[in-house]
């Protein structure tokens, strides 16, 4: 039996297809974020009765929490609204409540389940929703990163901090090594309480918001800051580089926040003179550093309910918690617009629909359990612990 023999063709793949082979990205093209415009409405006009019905027969058995984040045709069946932190303690003050339908995405389901009794049971509408930032950081690779750090001969003065936006495998890994949970409104907080506890900080998953804690808000230098690539070898750092530094940022940031660049800034500023640029911390430094109000989701819509009848406003979040801000503010007279003249979603937090929502209600109220989200007793035990630290902060 013989074969034929190809030659080997000298031929140099193309971005495009090393993109579709799924061996590179594109940054601006990542799993959650989305920039088509509009967002199409309900398919089935009879959801909204439907989800209503269903909503009312469960009465207070179903806890429903929605993020900021989703849709409206979401977020109206929310029974309480939030962040994702500020969503699961509300969970957990609710232990009445038999089953938590959480509308967000996969690692705030696991923090509700985290914070919640045994007996309540953590329903997430649509398994896909996940979220880009936190899939950035897998245990796997943190492991690895440890090791480097270890080899380098500084892990026992190394504090993990993870943002709260983490898988709980992550938070677990920061709870057994003796750090501490964060949330954009208290990182501050969190990295004063782990220099207390050690020389260096390693900050999980999003370096954005790591980088802008300990520079715009401590006083630190970007030299004092270096970035750990998970796909380089030793995390493309030397181990002088990590004895050196003092923040060692994971490389992950959000696909939405991430797009927001100077350039979004300075037009803004030119279209509209006078407007404040107010951004969320998860934005790049230069983002940040060019905006005149900086502050988690929370502070933003804190900071317009404050704003004077007149005044102008250019956001950079995600594009349905503007919306919805510039229209409740609209009657006051207050202009707000997106920073950036991309429409962008969040795609995977808008993976929570009215006909997921629907489906996961109606299964609930016919008795039927789906889509539970559980962490294990030992990932929640390590996981819990780092939370409990940020509860416990000053």
């Amino acid at each position: 039996m013989t074969t034929a023999q190809t030659p080997e063709l000298d031929v140099q793949p193309t971005p495009l297809a090393l993109l579709l082979l799924g061996r590179e990205a594109d940054p601006k093209s990542e799993r959650g974020v989305e920039c088509p415009g509009d967002l199409p409405s309900p398919s089935d006009p009879d959801l909204v009765a439907r989800a209503r019905a269903a909503k009312e027969k469960l009465g207070d058995k179903v806890f429903v929490l929605g993020h900021h984040y989703q849709r409206d045709e979401v977020i109206q069946f929310a029974d309480v609204t939030g962040d994702s932190f500020k969503l699961a303690r509300d969970a957990a003050a609710r232990p009445e409540a038999e089953y938590i339908v959480f509308c967000g995405v996969h690692f705030m389901a696991e923090s509700a389940d985290i914070l919640t009794s045994a007996e309540q049971k953590v329903v997430l509408p649509d398994l896909a929703a996940g979220c880009s930032m936190a899939d950035m950081a897998t245990a796997e690779q943190v492991a690895e990163c440890w090791d480097v750090l270890t080899e380098a001969g500084v892990a026992e003065q190394v504090v993990p901090v993870s943002y709260m936006n983490s898988s709980a495998d992550i938070k677990a890994f920061t709870g057994k090594h003796g750090g501490t949970i964060c949330t954009s409104s208290n990182a501050q907080r969190a990295l004063e309480w782990a220099f207390q506890q050690g020389e260096k900080v390693l900050f999980l998953p999003d370096q954005h918001l790591g980088r802008n804690t300990a520079v715009r808000d401590m006083g630190m230098s970007l030299e004092d800051c270096v970035v750990y690539n998970p796909h380089k070898p030793n995390g493309g750092l030397t181990a002088e580089q990590l004895r050196d530094a003092k923040m060692i940022l994971w490389r992950g940031h959000c696909s939405v926040h991430g797009r927001f660049s100077l350039d979004s800034v300075n037009d803004v500023r030119e279209r509209i003179p006078g407007v404040n640029v107010l951004v969320h911390p998860e934005c790049r430094h230069e983002v940040v550093a060019a905006a005149d109000y900086v502050g988690s989701t929370e502070y933003i819509i804190k900071a317009l309910e404050a704003a004077p009848a007149g005044s102008k406003w250019a956001i950079g979040t995600e594009l349905n918690l503007v919306r919805r801000l510039a229209n409740r503010f609209a009657p006051e007279g207050k202009e707000i617009v997106f920073l950036d003249k991309t429409v962008c979603f969040c795609s995977t937090m808008n993976r929570i629909d009215l006909p997921h929502l629907v489906w996961a209600l109606e299964s609930l109220a016919e008795g039927n359990l789906v889509n539970r989200i559980e962490v294990d007793q030992e990932t929640e035990a390590f996981a819990k612990l780092a939370l409990e630290r940020m509860l416990a902060l000053p």
